[in-house]
């Protein structure tokens, strides 16, 4: 099941009253040179992923909640705040992308930027490319270092950039290349679905049988693409073109029709990342070890930039609060962190909204509603990593 962005692009850079500007770098003191705020953004950003511990950030309704209101809820700023935006866009949008860094600027944290191609990867030109950089320039110039995850869950069947292996990878390391050669403060983030249920036959963008994707992606060569073949390898742009790799794990219940409110088996979020969860039915097909084989085998830090328990209030808080407990406990438990030194951030999606695979309100936030912020702040790990971040990060 593809992961939940908020209606997502346009609306969660919407970025709500109390723009923040400003640098995470401290004021030097007269006897101190001036830090310059982009060499401050570079050394942060290489921190990030090589220092062990798990980060703790946010995907945040930017159109309801600062990231300064948010920290003030969770008691500690986030290690970073994940936004979307279309690629290629136009002034407003770029300016959302531009607002949400000043407020990661305020609060110390890192900006996980996602880009979306929304109207195909061929769109993404080199003057859409150099725009990025320069975009990603002036964010770094703040102090701000980024990780920019483009063209997320590329290999589903439901965006205009999915399953295109070939023409993915080629357009991944373009922007790649610009990033690592333009923006020392930035960094590339690589970041699939989840492989259980691909290929996700049926959606809008599904590689269709006899076309060149459709032969690429059979990689057992059986005559069809299937869940026997391998969700994420065609998709891999290669090691000198990843910093990161990310999954998106959510807990949306066990079986499809998705929409009831399921208690999480215990080590779900485990199964999950190395490809052992079989659901609650068993019929699951297996999938690779994405932890083992991007996160260990490639020396690679891996992020979950979205995560959250479905929970939809039909009349039992204890009932719902306990599912979203079971979920958090297990995402951010110390047998977590010690079992996946490699986990180096994960990000909550703190959103209440209406999900059209369900057709109702979801609240994935875990800090709304009092009794569930207690919880939540009570189970923290006392080695959980928030912000500011930093060279010593």
């Amino acid at each position: 099941m593809h992961a939940r962005r908020a209606a997502a692009s346009l609306a969660s850079v919407a970025i709500a009253a109390g723009l923040v500007s400003g640098c995470s770098a401290p004021a030097p003191s007269p006897q101190e040179p001036a830090v310059d705020p982009a060499d401050q953004a570079a050394c942060a950003v290489a921190a990030l992923g090589a220092t062990p511990g798990i980060r703790f950030g946010v995907n945040l309704d930017w159109g309801a909640q600062t990231v300064a209101e948010y920290a003030e809820l969770l008691g500690e700023a986030p290690a970073d705040v994940v936004s979307f935006s279309p690629v290629p866009w136009n002034d407003q949008e770029r300016q959302w992308v531009i607002e949400a860094a000043h407020q990661a600027a305020g609060s110390g944290s890192a900006h996980l930027l996602t880009l979306e191609p929304q109207e195909g990867l061929r769109a993404v030109t080199d003057e859409v490319i150099a725009d990025i950089v320069a975009a990603l320039k002036q964010i770094t110039a703040l102090g701000v270092p980024v990780v920019v995850r483009f063209a997320h869950e590329m290999n589903g069947s439901w965006y205009a950039w999915g399953q295109q292996p070939a023409l993915y990878v080629e357009t991944y390391r373009r922007v790649a290349e610009a990033v690592h050669g333009e923006v020392p403060g930035a960094a590339m983030m690589w970041a699939p679905n989840y492989g259980g249920g691909y290929p996700f036959a049926g959606g809008a963008y599904a590689a269709r049988a006899g076309t060149p994707d459709a032969e690429a992606l059979d990689l057992d060569a059986d005559g069809s693409v299937t869940g026997a073949d391998d969700p994420y390898a065609p998709y891999y742009p290669g090691d000198e073109y990843v910093d990161w790799v990310g999954m998106s794990l959510y807990h949306w219940g066990s079986a499809h029709p998705w929409g009831e409110n399921e208690m999480p088996e215990d080590g779900k979020f485990a199964a999950q990342l190395t490809g052992a969860y079989r659901g609650l039915d068993g019929d699951e097909t297996a999938v690779p070890d994405f932890y083992a084989e991007y996160g260990e085998r490639r020396a690679k830090p891996v992020a979950i930039p979205e995560t959250a328990a479905l929970v939809i209030e039909r009349g039992d808080p204890d009932g719902e609060r306990a599912i979203q407990r079971a979920w958090w406990r297990q995402v951010l438990s110390a047998e977590t962190a010690d079992r996946f030194p490699m986990l180096r951030m994960v990000n909550w999606f703190e959103w209440v909204k209406h999900e059209p695979e369900v057709d109702e309100i979801v609240h994935w936030s875990v800090l709304a509603a009092p009794t569930t912020r207690e919880q939540f702040l009570a189970d923290l790990p006392h080695d959980l990593r928030f912000g500011p971040v930093g060279c010593a990060d």
